[in-house]
């Protein structure tokens, strides 16, 4: 059984997906390719390890079609890497909020996709062999870490990647204060360019879905966040 990391590449450049599979298939990795966000999101998206989209598409842009992957539980963990021409701030602040792991702008070296493609792939293994399936919470809410699942009093509410990564950080060290730039290297590994800001506007999202529990999330001005208890 091949049991290469396994990656689709969707793109509506035809020869950049052809360029990409090659280099990446010498490098041992399983690739499978879609000139479109709606072929690829025809296809099972569970069975990728790694989904490379480019941003300009189609009816279906790169960023619309990360947003229908972290919006179904079936594949919402499946790590996202953006490969664009949109390089601009906001591009990749956009990039990141609606569910990237790490984007790249082109032009781009195969070299540095390839190293930032293992990079995360590292990472994401990582991540997978800590989760211990325990639960994490505080009153009513908790978070099923090898499910990643938030419930409130039982009902479950849809967060993020980003924003179940901030969540399960605080729960699991209540109290205790994370400036910006622990939140950054602890959620945002191996990511090139990361604003401060991103923080900011993930936190600010997570307190509206926590609904009352939001309050618990605390800025210490100047200091950064902290989950506080009652």
């Amino acid at each position: 059984m091949n049991n290469n990391p396994k990656i689709l590449v969707v793109d509506d450049e035809e020869d950049l997906c052809e360029i990409l599979k090659f280099n990446l298939e010498i490098e041992g990795f399983d690739i499978d390719t879609a000139y479109s966000a709606e072929e690829a999101l025809e296809m099972n998206l569970a069975q990728y390890d790694l989904l490379m989209l480019d941003v300009m598409m189609g009816d279906i842009s790169g960023y619309k079609m990360a947003q229908i992957v972290r919006a179904n539980p079936k594949y919402e963990h499946v790590p996202i890497i953006f490969l664009t021409a949109k390089d601009t701030e906001n591009d990749m602040v956009h990039g990141f909020n609606v569910g990237a792991d790490d984007y790249i702008s082109k032009p781009y070296s195969i070299r540095e996709v390839i190293v930032r493609v293992k990079a995360l792939l590292r990472r994401a293994a990582s991540n997978s062999k800590s989760d211990s399936g325990e639960l994490i919470g505080y009153k009513t809410l908790s978070i099923d870490i090898k499910k990643k699942k938030t419930m409130i009093a039982n009902e479950e509410i849809q967060l993020t990647k980003k924003e179940f990564e901030i969540l399960k950080l605080l729960l699991s060290h209540q109290g205790q204060v994370f400036s910006r730039d622990e939140m950054l290297s602890r959620i945002w590994t191996d990511e090139v360019y990361v604003l401060d800001r991103t923080i900011d506007v993930n936190i600010t999202r997570l307190r509206k879905k926590l609904g009352p529990y939001g309050k618990n999330i605390i800025t210490r001005l100047g200091y950064g966040y902290c989950f506080e208890t009652n």
